[in-house]
Formats: C-alpha cells, structure tokens, sequence
C-alpha cells in the first residue's frame, strides 16, 4: 500500500530543487529504483507490520514526453498472519498512470493493485482475499494536493467492500534549508463496514541527506479499538513516530 503513504513526503523533497535547477531537458524513459526501511510500516495511518520495522523496495518507469508512467513496489507485512491465515507475509504493488500539469494545475491518474502472494485470507472466517484494486486521481495547487482512490474490487480483505474509498488531503511545504514540512489528513470509508471507517493524520519532516532521504513523522486515527486488532496483537491504528529512511538510485 505503499507509495500513498511514503511518496508523497519523499518526492516533495526533490521538487523545489528540480524546479530551480537550470538542467538539461529530462530524457524520454526515466527510470528510478528505491530501497529503504521504516520503523513501522503505516497504510492510511494503520500498521501493517505490527508496529515494527519493515524493509522495502521499489522501481520506476516515466515516458517523459507523455508523462505516462508504470511501477512496483514491495515490502515485508505482518497483519495478514496476524489475521489468522497461513501465508501473506508480503506485500507487491503494481500501478499506472499519467500525470502532467494545466494551468498551473497538476494531476495524476491511474490505477494501483496491491498484491499479497500466496495469502490465504479468505479461508479465514470474515474475511474475503486480501488483494485489492484501486483507481485514484490527484489534483495538486502548489504545495497542496487532494487526492481519492475508489476501490474497484473487495478492499484488504473486507467481505463486499467493493467501492470503499479514501480521501487524502496534505501539503508539503519546503521550510529552510531542504527540510519538508509533511502534512495530512485522510478519510477511509469501507462498503458495507462502518466499523472499519476512519479518519487518520500525519505531521512529518523530510529531509534529502544526499546519501539517504530521511523522514520522520507522527500518525494517529481514530480507527476502532476492535477492528483494527488482527489476532488480539495489540490496536493498529494507535498514535505513534514512524522514522523511514530510503535510497534512490
């Protein structure tokens, strides 16, 4: 679930550098790769590692003359085990899109599945499969963004939750020398389960270090108490500081 959470502080470090940069044009395929580690790998503010470390990795493909784009991403989770199934401790994202600006208005649209292989959490009992399909469109205005998924098939494991949504809104703001000012707020709505709705928040700092771009930050809900206790391990959704340090290539 990735890119939604961890993206949008680590590329607000690179625009304002990018934006004033006297380069050479962009060229046509770009790609980029990532590796990096969290402290507590955070979906719309709900762990998925148990409120422990994570490891991850991503990879990026950008055709710049069309602003189309296509990438992956995976890392280590724990709440599908924790659920009771036998396997799924992995997540794979894959998704698309294009993105561009109007008017000094940019945008971004596309499509992400989240992949757990192997999991077997719809054999578990009140639950339906874990892996999920969402399209989303962002509109952005300066430092400020909002941004809505629509989930195109059951989300995360939630019997008919088709058409569940989230919506994010944040801004980052470059303070003083490179460090981010990383804002949040989103709504989680899932079909057919109030139980699991939420809202969630993030304050955060990123900082690009040259060596490694660095974020700490700290997130809270308030998602239910029960509902987001996967096997009685202890609340998910809890308020706490998450540190994520990743490497771009």
């Amino acid at each position: 679930m990735k890119k939604l959470i961890l993206a949008s502080g680590v590329v607000a470090a690179f625009s304002g550098s990018l934006a004033q940069a006297q380069e050479a044009a962009a060229p046509d395929h770009q790609f980029a790769f990532n590796v990096g580690a969290t402290s507590d790998y955070r979906f719309r503010g709900i762990s998925q590692s148990r409120l422990k470390p994570a490891v991850f990795a991503g990879a990026d493909y950008t055709h710049t003359p069309t602003g189309f784009y296509a990438g992956s991403w995976a890392s280590t989770i724990k709440w599908i085990k924790d659920s009771g199934a036998s396997d799924g401790a992995y997540e794979i994202d894959f998704y698309g899109g294009k993105r561009g600006e109007v008017g000094g208005v940019s945008y971004d649209a596309g499509v992400i599945t989240y992949q757990y292989p192997g999991n077997t959490l719809g054999n578990v009992s009140g639950f339906a499969n874990a892996n999920t399909t969402e399209a989303y469109v962002q509109f952005g205005y300066g430092p400020a963004y909002v941004k809505y998924n629509h989930a195109l098939t059951n989300f995360v494991g939630n019997i008919d939750s088709k058409g569940s949504n989230y919506i994010d809104l944040g801004a980052n703001f470059d303070v003083t020398d490179g460090y981010i000012l990383n804002l949040h707020y989103g709504m989680q709505k899932v079909k057919n389960g109030p139980a699991y709705d939420y809202s969630d928040w993030k304050i955060g700092v990123t900082k690009d270090f040259g060596l490694v771009v660095a974020a700490v930050a700290v997130v809270g809900t308030d998602a239910s108490k029960t509902a987001y206790d996967f096997g009685g391990r202890g609340y998910l959704g809890k308020t706490g500081a998450v540190l994520t340090l990743t490497k771009n290539f």
